[in-house]
């Protein structure tokens, strides 16, 4: 009997709450309002996130303009990272844990639904990159060995994809769409992790030949 696939948003909720708990700078994420689903391909990225609500928390712009509601469980969901083809393929554990907490980074310090404006990469540029490695080092000397684990993963998993992808945005009265959106517009579809395996280290007492 083949082995059962995992559920990788279980990995996934795992870590998001193991960083929120163990890094001050994510003390304000809550795992439960974060929606996680595996998406298409976008140029070289390994992961997006978007923001659910407007400027303060609210559903609505000045224009009128109003966000999709996502309710997972009745609850309202308040971002949804998006997991790209390059975050299974070919990636690391250390990889992919920074790809998460790359995409938490960029969450308000609110955490009301909108993007920290300070975290843009179009504002720190190079600095961002600087600000992000000593947090994702530090995460992964305290990082428990079973969600490292789970994120070495070998082979398919189980891992949530849209049925039903929602918009940006909608204008209330002038689209035909869909204004709340469920677990009945989810599903859970297959992914394949391929991880490079580690390089095996030298049997005891080999010699290195000398250099001539």
């Amino acid at each position: 009997m083949a082995p059962r696939r995992p559920n990788f948003n279980k990995a996934l909720r795992a870590l998001i709450r193991d960083i929120a708990t163990r890094m001050p700078e994510f003390g304000h994420v809550r795992a439960s309002r974060i929606l996680v689903v595996a998406g298409e391909a976008r140029r070289a990225s390994r992961g997006t996130v978007k923001p659910l609500c407007f400027r303060g928390g609210k559903s609505t712009d000045r224009t009128g303009r109003r966000k999709p509601v996502i309710r997972i469980r009745g609850r309202r969901m308040l971002y949804c990272i998006t997991l790209r083809p390059l975050f299974f393929r070919g990636s690391t554990a250390k990889a992919r844990i920074e790809t998460v907490i790359h995409e938490l980074f960029h969450c308000s310090r609110r955490f009301d639904g909108t993007l920290h404006a300070g975290r843009r990469h179009d504002v720190l540029g190079k600095y961002f990159a600087r600000r992000l490695r000593p947090l994702v080092r530090r995460y992964l000397k305290e990082c428990p060995p079973e969600l490292k684990a789970a994120f070495a993963h070998r082979g398919e998993v189980r891992v949530l994809q849209w049925l039903e992808r929602p918009g940006s945005s909608y204008v209330p009265g002038h689209s035909r769409v869909r204004k709340v959106y469920t677990e009945d517009q989810l599903f859970y579809g297959i992914a394949r992790m391929v991880t490079p395996k580690p390089r095996v280290a030298r049997e005891a007492g080999a010699r290195t030949p000398k250099l001539h």
